[in-house]
Protein backbone atom coordinates (compact mmCIF):
# COMPACT_ATOMS: atom_id res chain seq x y z
CA UNK A 1 0.00 0.00 0.00
CA UNK A 2 1.33 3.43 -0.96
CA UNK A 3 0.56 6.87 0.32
CA UNK A 4 -1.66 7.50 -2.71
CA UNK A 5 -3.84 4.52 -1.80
CA UNK A 6 -5.23 6.31 1.25
CA UNK A 7 -4.93 9.91 0.06
CA UNK A 8 -8.10 11.90 0.55
CA UNK A 9 -9.29 13.57 -2.68
CA UNK A 10 -10.06 17.26 -2.68
CA UNK A 11 -13.74 17.76 -1.72
CA UNK A 12 -16.11 18.64 -4.52
CA UNK A 13 -19.84 18.72 -5.05
CA UNK A 14 -19.97 15.07 -6.15
CA UNK A 15 -18.08 13.85 -3.11
CA UNK A 16 -20.33 15.80 -0.79
CA UNK A 17 -23.39 14.44 -2.59
CA UNK A 18 -22.50 10.94 -1.47
CA UNK A 19 -24.50 11.45 1.71
CA UNK A 20 -27.43 13.04 -0.06
CA UNK A 21 -26.88 16.70 0.80
CA UNK A 22 -25.57 19.85 -0.88
CA UNK A 23 -22.08 21.07 -0.10
CA UNK A 24 -22.32 21.95 3.61
CA UNK A 25 -21.19 25.00 5.45
CA UNK A 26 -19.17 24.71 8.62
CA UNK A 27 -20.88 23.79 11.88
CA UNK A 28 -22.49 20.85 13.63
CA UNK A 29 -25.75 21.15 11.70
CA UNK A 30 -24.05 20.91 8.33
CA UNK A 31 -21.86 18.05 9.58
CA UNK A 32 -24.99 16.08 10.50
CA UNK A 33 -26.56 16.92 7.13
CA UNK A 34 -23.68 15.11 5.47
CA UNK A 35 -24.61 11.76 7.03
CA UNK A 36 -28.21 12.11 8.23
CA UNK A 37 -29.63 9.21 6.20
CA UNK A 38 -26.99 6.63 7.07
CA UNK A 39 -26.96 7.77 10.71
CA UNK A 40 -30.74 7.35 10.91
CA UNK A 41 -30.42 3.81 9.55
CA UNK A 42 -27.55 3.05 11.94
CA UNK A 43 -29.57 4.36 14.90
CA UNK A 44 -32.49 2.00 14.20
CA UNK A 45 -29.99 -0.81 13.73
CA UNK A 46 -28.20 -0.13 17.02
CA UNK A 47 -31.47 -0.06 18.96
CA UNK A 48 -32.34 -3.46 17.50
CA UNK A 49 -28.83 -4.80 18.09
CA UNK A 50 -28.74 -3.63 21.71
CA UNK A 51 -32.16 -5.07 22.48
CA UNK A 52 -31.17 -8.38 20.88
CA UNK A 53 -28.00 -8.52 23.00
CA UNK A 54 -30.16 -8.23 26.13
CA UNK A 55 -33.04 -10.43 25.04
CA UNK A 56 -31.16 -13.48 23.76
CA UNK A 57 -29.35 -14.49 26.97
CA UNK A 58 -32.47 -13.80 29.06
CA UNK A 59 -34.59 -15.91 26.68
CA UNK A 60 -32.08 -18.76 26.73
CA UNK A 61 -31.89 -18.63 30.53
CA UNK A 62 -35.68 -18.67 30.79
CA UNK A 63 -35.77 -21.67 28.44
CA UNK A 64 -33.60 -23.63 30.87
CA UNK A 65 -30.34 -23.61 28.90
CA UNK A 66 -27.18 -23.99 30.99
CA UNK A 67 -24.74 -21.12 31.39
CA UNK A 68 -22.19 -23.07 29.35
CA UNK A 69 -24.65 -23.37 26.46
CA UNK A 70 -25.41 -19.66 26.62
CA UNK A 71 -21.67 -18.96 26.44
CA UNK A 72 -21.30 -21.22 23.43
CA UNK A 73 -24.07 -19.33 21.61
CA UNK A 74 -22.36 -16.03 22.44
CA UNK A 75 -19.09 -17.39 21.07
CA UNK A 76 -20.95 -18.23 17.88
CA UNK A 77 -21.67 -14.52 17.47
CA UNK A 78 -17.95 -13.79 17.82
CA UNK A 79 -17.18 -16.34 15.11
CA UNK A 80 -19.79 -14.86 12.80
CA UNK A 81 -18.62 -11.32 13.47
CA UNK A 82 -15.02 -12.20 12.63
CA UNK A 83 -16.11 -13.92 9.42
CA UNK A 84 -18.39 -11.03 8.50
CA UNK A 85 -15.60 -8.50 8.91
CA UNK A 86 -13.55 -10.36 6.30
CA UNK A 87 -16.37 -11.23 3.89
CA UNK A 88 -18.43 -8.02 3.94
CA UNK A 89 -16.05 -5.94 1.76
CA UNK A 90 -16.26 -8.63 -0.92
CA UNK A 91 -20.07 -8.46 -0.90
CA UNK A 92 -20.07 -4.67 -1.13
CA UNK A 93 -17.60 -4.75 -4.00
CA UNK A 94 -19.87 -7.21 -5.82
CA UNK A 95 -23.33 -5.65 -5.36
CA UNK A 96 -22.75 -2.13 -4.02
CA UNK A 97 -23.53 -0.46 -0.69
CA UNK A 98 -27.32 -0.10 -0.93
CA UNK A 99 -27.97 -3.65 -2.15
CA UNK A 100 -25.55 -5.07 0.42
CA UNK A 101 -27.22 -3.11 3.22
CA UNK A 102 -30.72 -4.13 2.10
CA UNK A 103 -29.90 -7.82 1.81
CA UNK A 104 -28.03 -7.96 5.13
CA UNK A 105 -30.76 -6.04 6.98
CA UNK A 106 -33.34 -8.47 5.59
CA UNK A 107 -31.22 -11.43 6.72
CA UNK A 108 -30.87 -9.89 10.19
CA UNK A 109 -34.63 -9.43 10.48
CA UNK A 110 -35.29 -13.00 9.34
CA UNK A 111 -32.76 -14.35 11.83
CA UNK A 112 -34.36 -12.32 14.64
CA UNK A 113 -37.72 -13.92 13.86
CA UNK A 114 -36.14 -17.37 13.52
CA UNK A 115 -34.93 -17.16 17.13
CA UNK A 116 -38.56 -17.54 18.19
CA UNK A 117 -38.57 -21.04 16.71
CA UNK A 118 -35.17 -22.16 18.01
CA UNK A 119 -35.36 -25.11 20.38
CA UNK A 120 -32.04 -26.96 20.10
CA UNK A 121 -28.69 -25.49 21.09
CA UNK A 122 -27.20 -26.03 17.63
CA UNK A 123 -29.98 -23.90 16.12
CA UNK A 124 -29.23 -21.07 18.57
CA UNK A 125 -25.53 -21.25 17.73
CA UNK A 126 -26.22 -21.27 13.98
CA UNK A 127 -28.61 -18.34 14.15
CA UNK A 128 -26.30 -16.30 16.39
CA UNK A 129 -23.40 -16.95 14.01
CA UNK A 130 -25.52 -15.77 11.08
CA UNK A 131 -26.53 -12.64 12.97
CA UNK A 132 -22.85 -11.93 13.66
CA UNK A 133 -22.02 -12.19 9.96
CA UNK A 134 -24.94 -9.96 8.96
CA UNK A 135 -24.33 -7.28 11.60
CA UNK A 136 -20.61 -7.09 10.78
CA UNK A 137 -21.57 -6.60 7.14
CA UNK A 138 -24.11 -3.91 7.98
CA UNK A 139 -21.61 -1.92 10.00
CA UNK A 140 -19.03 -2.32 7.24
CA UNK A 141 -21.47 -0.56 4.90
CA UNK A 142 -22.36 2.10 7.49
CA UNK A 143 -18.80 2.92 8.54
CA UNK A 144 -17.61 3.07 4.94
CA UNK A 145 -20.50 5.35 3.96
CA UNK A 146 -19.90 7.75 6.85
CA UNK A 147 -16.20 7.91 5.99
CA UNK A 148 -16.92 8.58 2.32
CA UNK A 149 -19.43 11.31 3.18
CA UNK A 150 -16.93 13.23 5.29
CA UNK A 151 -14.22 15.59 4.08
CA UNK A 152 -10.92 16.71 5.53
CA UNK A 153 -12.64 19.87 6.81
CA UNK A 154 -15.50 18.18 8.69
CA UNK A 155 -14.36 14.58 9.34
CA UNK A 156 -13.91 15.06 13.07
CA UNK A 157 -17.40 16.54 13.52
CA UNK A 158 -19.04 13.99 11.24
CA UNK A 159 -17.48 10.99 13.00
CA UNK A 160 -18.23 12.42 16.46
CA UNK A 161 -21.90 13.02 15.65
CA UNK A 162 -22.27 9.56 14.11
CA UNK A 163 -20.64 7.90 17.13
CA UNK A 164 -22.76 9.92 19.57
CA UNK A 165 -26.06 9.03 17.90
CA UNK A 166 -25.32 5.32 17.67
CA UNK A 167 -23.86 5.17 21.19
CA UNK A 168 -26.96 6.76 22.71
CA UNK A 169 -29.17 4.36 20.73
CA UNK A 170 -27.19 1.38 22.02
CA UNK A 171 -27.27 2.76 25.58
CA UNK A 172 -31.04 3.30 25.66
CA UNK A 173 -32.02 0.06 23.91
CA UNK A 174 -32.24 -2.00 27.16
CA UNK A 175 -35.19 0.14 28.26
CA UNK A 176 -37.27 -1.58 25.56
CA UNK A 177 -37.01 -4.90 27.42
CA UNK A 178 -39.89 -3.74 29.62
CA UNK A 179 -42.22 -3.40 26.62
CA UNK A 180 -42.87 -7.14 26.43
CA UNK A 181 -42.24 -10.54 27.94
CA UNK A 182 -38.94 -12.32 27.32
CA UNK A 183 -40.85 -15.60 27.05
CA UNK A 184 -43.09 -14.48 24.17
CA UNK A 185 -42.27 -13.43 20.62
CA UNK A 186 -43.28 -9.75 20.71
CA UNK A 187 -39.83 -8.34 21.43
CA UNK A 188 -38.27 -10.40 18.62
CA UNK A 189 -40.91 -9.00 16.26
CA UNK A 190 -40.01 -5.51 17.42
CA UNK A 191 -36.32 -6.18 16.73
CA UNK A 192 -37.14 -7.41 13.23
CA UNK A 193 -39.27 -4.31 12.63
CA UNK A 194 -36.44 -1.99 13.72
CA UNK A 195 -34.03 -3.76 11.38
CA UNK A 196 -36.51 -3.27 8.53
CA UNK A 197 -36.94 0.39 9.51
CA UNK A 198 -33.19 0.88 9.12
CA UNK A 199 -33.69 0.17 5.42
CA UNK A 200 -35.96 3.15 4.79
CA UNK A 201 -33.53 6.10 5.11
CA UNK A 202 -30.76 4.17 3.38
CA UNK A 203 -32.69 2.74 0.44
CA UNK A 204 -34.70 5.94 -0.12
CA UNK A 205 -31.63 8.13 -0.55
CA UNK A 206 -31.11 9.69 -3.96
CA UNK A 207 -27.39 10.14 -3.45
CA UNK A 208 -24.57 8.42 -5.26
CA UNK A 209 -23.03 5.44 -3.49
CA UNK A 210 -19.54 5.79 -2.01
CA UNK A 211 -16.54 4.02 -3.55
CA UNK A 212 -16.32 0.28 -2.91
CA UNK A 213 -14.18 -0.73 0.08
CA UNK A 214 -10.66 -2.06 -0.25
CA UNK A 215 -9.88 -5.70 0.39
CA UNK A 216 -9.02 -6.15 4.07
CA UNK A 217 -5.26 -6.14 4.63
CA UNK A 218 -3.79 -7.44 7.90
CA UNK A 219 -0.36 -6.74 9.39
CA UNK A 220 -0.66 -8.53 12.74
CA UNK A 221 2.96 -9.84 12.95
CA UNK A 222 4.39 -6.44 11.95
CA UNK A 223 2.13 -4.63 14.38
CA UNK A 224 3.03 -7.00 17.20
CA UNK A 225 6.72 -6.24 16.68
CA UNK A 226 6.12 -2.49 16.70
CA UNK A 227 3.25 -2.11 19.20
CA UNK A 228 2.79 -5.34 21.20
CA UNK A 229 0.75 -3.56 23.86
CA UNK A 230 -1.86 -2.64 21.24
CA UNK A 231 -2.17 -6.20 19.90
CA UNK A 232 -2.31 -7.84 23.34
CA UNK A 233 -4.66 -5.13 24.58
CA UNK A 234 -7.12 -5.60 21.70
CA UNK A 235 -7.16 -9.38 22.21
CA UNK A 236 -7.60 -9.07 25.99
CA UNK A 237 -10.40 -6.54 25.57
CA UNK A 238 -12.15 -8.93 23.18
CA UNK A 239 -11.91 -11.68 25.80
CA UNK A 240 -13.41 -9.42 28.49
CA UNK A 241 -15.88 -7.13 26.79
CA UNK A 242 -17.59 -9.73 24.63
CA UNK A 243 -18.13 -11.88 27.71
CA UNK A 244 -19.65 -9.15 29.88
CA UNK A 245 -21.85 -7.73 27.13
CA UNK A 246 -23.17 -11.19 26.25
CA UNK A 247 -23.54 -12.58 29.77
CA UNK A 248 -24.28 -9.55 32.00
CA UNK A 249 -28.10 -9.96 31.79
CA UNK A 250 -27.87 -13.60 32.90
CA UNK A 251 -25.39 -12.62 35.60
CA UNK A 252 -27.95 -10.12 36.91
CA UNK A 253 -30.70 -12.73 37.00
CA UNK A 254 -28.45 -15.26 38.73
CA UNK A 255 -27.57 -12.80 41.52
CA UNK A 256 -31.25 -12.14 42.16
CA UNK A 257 -32.33 -9.31 39.85
CA UNK A 258 -35.43 -9.28 37.69
CA UNK A 259 -35.14 -9.19 33.91
CA UNK A 260 -35.77 -5.43 33.70
CA UNK A 261 -33.21 -4.65 36.41
CA UNK A 262 -30.69 -6.99 34.77
CA UNK A 263 -31.13 -5.08 31.51
CA UNK A 264 -30.21 -1.88 33.36
CA UNK A 265 -26.74 -3.32 33.92
CA UNK A 266 -26.18 -3.14 30.15
CA UNK A 267 -27.41 0.45 30.11
CA UNK A 268 -24.95 1.29 32.89
CA UNK A 269 -22.07 -0.25 30.92
CA UNK A 270 -22.78 1.86 27.85
CA UNK A 271 -23.49 5.02 29.86
CA UNK A 272 -20.15 4.73 31.64
CA UNK A 273 -18.37 4.32 28.32
CA UNK A 274 -20.18 7.33 26.84
CA UNK A 275 -19.41 9.61 29.78
CA UNK A 276 -15.76 8.68 30.29
CA UNK A 277 -14.52 8.31 26.70
CA UNK A 278 -13.73 12.01 26.25
CA UNK A 279 -11.82 12.65 29.51
CA UNK A 280 -9.89 9.41 29.03
CA UNK A 281 -9.12 10.36 25.42
CA UNK A 282 -7.94 13.80 26.58
CA UNK A 283 -5.66 12.13 29.12
CA UNK A 284 -4.26 9.64 26.61
CA UNK A 285 -3.36 12.53 24.27
CA UNK A 286 -1.01 13.96 26.90
CA UNK A 287 1.03 10.99 28.08
CA UNK A 288 2.41 7.66 26.97
CA UNK A 289 -0.81 5.88 26.00
CA UNK A 290 0.46 2.66 27.57
CA UNK A 291 0.13 4.36 30.95
CA UNK A 292 -3.54 4.90 30.20
CA UNK A 293 -3.99 1.29 29.02
CA UNK A 294 -2.35 0.01 32.20
CA UNK A 295 -4.36 2.38 34.38
CA UNK A 296 -7.64 1.43 32.72
CA UNK A 297 -6.79 -2.25 33.15
CA UNK A 298 -6.09 -1.81 36.87
CA UNK A 299 -9.31 0.18 37.27
CA UNK A 300 -11.21 -2.56 35.40
CA UNK A 301 -9.84 -5.21 37.76
CA UNK A 302 -10.81 -3.12 40.81
CA UNK A 303 -14.30 -2.53 39.44
CA UNK A 304 -14.66 -6.30 39.01
CA UNK A 305 -14.05 -6.60 42.76
CA UNK A 306 -16.61 -3.85 43.41
CA UNK A 307 -19.24 -5.62 41.29
CA UNK A 308 -18.72 -8.90 43.14
CA UNK A 309 -19.01 -7.19 46.53
CA UNK A 310 -22.07 -5.14 45.54
CA UNK A 311 -23.91 -8.16 44.15
CA UNK A 312 -23.00 -10.24 47.21
CA UNK A 313 -24.54 -7.58 49.47
CA UNK A 314 -27.53 -7.16 47.09
CA UNK A 315 -26.95 -3.40 46.74
CA UNK A 316 -28.62 -2.53 43.42
CA UNK A 317 -27.51 1.15 43.28
CA UNK A 318 -23.93 0.11 44.04
CA UNK A 319 -24.10 -2.52 41.29
CA UNK A 320 -25.30 0.06 38.77
CA UNK A 321 -22.46 2.42 39.68
CA UNK A 322 -19.87 -0.38 39.60
CA UNK A 323 -21.10 -1.53 36.18
CA UNK A 324 -20.93 2.06 34.90
CA UNK A 325 -17.34 2.36 36.13
CA UNK A 326 -16.49 -1.01 34.56
CA UNK A 327 -17.97 0.13 31.23
CA UNK A 328 -16.15 3.46 31.41
CA UNK A 329 -12.84 1.68 31.95
CA UNK A 330 -12.99 -1.58 29.98
CA UNK A 331 -14.97 -0.37 26.97
CA UNK A 332 -12.48 2.47 26.34
CA UNK A 333 -9.30 0.37 26.33
CA UNK A 334 -9.74 -0.71 22.70
CA UNK A 335 -9.82 2.87 21.40
CA UNK A 336 -6.65 3.74 23.35
CA UNK A 337 -4.95 0.65 21.86
CA UNK A 338 -5.83 1.92 18.38
CA UNK A 339 -4.45 5.38 19.15
CA UNK A 340 -1.25 3.84 20.57
CA UNK A 341 -0.70 1.77 17.42
CA UNK A 342 -1.37 4.77 15.17
CA UNK A 343 1.25 6.77 17.08
CA UNK A 344 3.94 4.26 16.15
CA UNK A 345 3.29 2.91 12.67
CA UNK A 346 3.80 4.69 9.35
CA UNK A 347 0.87 6.80 8.10
CA UNK A 348 0.17 4.54 5.12
CA UNK A 349 -0.20 1.54 7.46
CA UNK A 350 -2.90 3.03 9.71
CA UNK A 351 -5.85 1.43 7.88
CA UNK A 352 -4.47 -2.16 7.89
CA UNK A 353 -3.27 -1.66 11.48
CA UNK A 354 -6.78 -0.77 12.71
CA UNK A 355 -8.22 -3.70 10.73
CA UNK A 356 -5.65 -5.99 12.35
CA UNK A 357 -6.58 -4.80 15.84
CA UNK A 358 -10.25 -5.44 15.07
CA UNK A 359 -9.43 -9.02 14.05
CA UNK A 360 -7.54 -9.50 17.33
CA UNK A 361 -10.55 -8.13 19.21
CA UNK A 362 -12.92 -10.43 17.30
CA UNK A 363 -10.67 -13.44 17.98
CA UNK A 364 -10.92 -12.70 21.69
CA UNK A 365 -14.67 -12.35 21.23
CA UNK A 366 -14.86 -15.88 19.84
CA UNK A 367 -13.29 -17.47 22.91
CA UNK A 368 -14.20 -15.07 25.71
CA UNK A 369 -17.86 -15.97 26.39
CA UNK A 370 -17.15 -19.71 26.32
CA UNK A 371 -14.26 -19.39 28.78
CA UNK A 372 -16.16 -17.01 31.08
CA UNK A 373 -19.26 -19.19 31.27
CA UNK A 374 -17.13 -22.28 31.85
CA UNK A 375 -15.76 -20.60 34.97
CA UNK A 376 -19.26 -19.49 35.97
CA UNK A 377 -20.42 -23.08 35.73
CA UNK A 378 -17.62 -24.08 38.06
CA UNK A 379 -17.70 -21.40 40.79
CA UNK A 380 -21.05 -19.65 40.21
CA UNK A 381 -22.14 -16.32 38.68
CA UNK A 382 -19.23 -14.41 40.25
CA UNK A 383 -16.95 -16.39 37.96
CA UNK A 384 -17.72 -13.85 35.21
CA UNK A 385 -15.95 -11.03 37.00
CA UNK A 386 -13.27 -13.24 38.49
CA UNK A 387 -12.45 -14.13 34.88
CA UNK A 388 -12.49 -10.49 33.76
CA UNK A 389 -10.48 -9.35 36.77
CA UNK A 390 -7.72 -11.87 36.08
CA UNK A 391 -7.50 -10.86 32.40
CA UNK A 392 -7.48 -7.14 33.26
CA UNK A 393 -4.73 -7.64 35.84
CA UNK A 394 -2.69 -9.73 33.37
CA UNK A 395 -3.04 -7.01 30.71
CA UNK A 396 -1.92 -4.36 33.19
CA UNK A 397 1.12 -6.46 34.09
CA UNK A 398 2.07 -6.99 30.44
CA UNK A 399 1.77 -3.29 29.56
CA UNK A 400 3.79 -2.22 32.62
CA UNK A 401 6.50 -4.71 31.63
CA UNK A 402 6.57 -3.25 28.11
CA UNK A 403 6.83 0.28 29.53
CA UNK A 404 9.87 -0.71 31.54
CA UNK A 405 11.41 -2.51 28.58
CA UNK A 406 11.02 0.49 26.24
CA UNK A 407 10.17 4.10 26.95
CA UNK A 408 8.10 6.15 24.56
CA UNK A 409 7.41 9.90 24.44
CA UNK A 410 4.05 11.36 25.37
CA UNK A 411 1.38 11.27 22.69
CA UNK A 412 0.68 14.43 20.73
CA UNK A 413 -3.09 14.16 20.25
CA UNK A 414 -4.97 12.03 17.74
CA UNK A 415 -7.32 10.03 19.99
CA UNK A 416 -10.60 8.98 18.36
CA UNK A 417 -13.03 6.66 20.14
CA UNK A 418 -13.40 4.13 17.31
CA UNK A 419 -15.75 1.23 18.09
CA UNK A 420 -15.12 -2.43 17.29
CA UNK A 421 -17.90 -2.67 14.71
CA UNK A 422 -16.27 -3.40 11.33
CA UNK A 423 -13.07 -3.10 9.35
CA UNK A 424 -14.64 0.06 7.94
CA UNK A 425 -13.86 1.86 11.20
CA UNK A 426 -10.28 2.15 9.97
CA UNK A 427 -11.49 4.62 7.34
CA UNK A 428 -13.32 6.69 9.97
CA UNK A 429 -10.11 7.73 11.69
CA UNK A 430 -9.15 11.27 10.67
CA UNK A 431 -5.50 10.28 11.07
CA UNK A 432 -5.79 7.71 8.29
CA UNK A 433 -6.70 10.55 5.94
CA UNK A 434 -4.81 13.51 7.33
CA UNK A 435 -1.45 11.76 7.38
CA UNK A 436 -1.92 10.44 3.88
CA UNK A 437 -3.00 13.90 2.70
CA UNK A 438 0.16 15.41 4.17
CA UNK A 439 2.29 12.85 2.36
CA UNK A 440 0.50 13.64 -0.89
CA UNK A 441 1.21 17.36 -0.44
CA UNK A 442 4.88 16.63 0.14
CA UNK A 443 5.13 14.34 -2.90
CA UNK A 444 3.11 16.57 -5.20
CA UNK A 445 0.02 15.64 -7.20
CA UNK A 446 -0.05 12.04 -8.52
CA UNK A 447 0.42 11.29 -12.16
CA UNK A 448 -2.65 10.37 -14.19
CA UNK A 449 -1.60 6.72 -14.46
CA UNK A 450 -1.06 6.46 -10.70
CA UNK A 451 -4.47 7.94 -10.03
CA UNK A 452 -6.13 5.44 -12.32
CA UNK A 453 -4.29 2.58 -10.67
CA UNK A 454 -5.36 3.71 -7.20
CA UNK A 455 -9.01 3.93 -8.22
CA UNK A 456 -11.05 0.84 -7.16
CA UNK A 457 -12.00 -1.41 -10.02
Amino acid sequence: MTGSDTALPQPDDDALAIAGSPPPRSGLGSAFAVIWSITAGATFLQIANGLLQILLPLRMDAAGMSIGQIGLVASGYGLGFAAGCMLAPLLVRHVGHIRAFASLAAISAIVALAFTQATEMWSWVLLRTLSGIALAGLFTVIDGWVSAGATAANRGRVVSLYMLCTKIALMLSPLAIGLGSIETDGLFMGIAALMCLSLIPVSATLSREPPVPRTVSLIIPTLFRKAPSAIVGAFAVGLMNSSVIAIAPVYGVQVGLGAADAALLFLALQAGSLLLQWPLGWLSDRTDRRRVIAGLSVATALSCVAIVLASHMALMPAMIIAFAVWGGMALCIYAVCIAHACDIIEPDMIVPAISSLLVCWATGGMFGPFLATALMGWIGPQGLFVYCGVIAAALAGFVIWRMRARERPAAQGGFVNLPATSTGTAELSPRAHEDAHEEEQEQGPPQADDTAAARPS
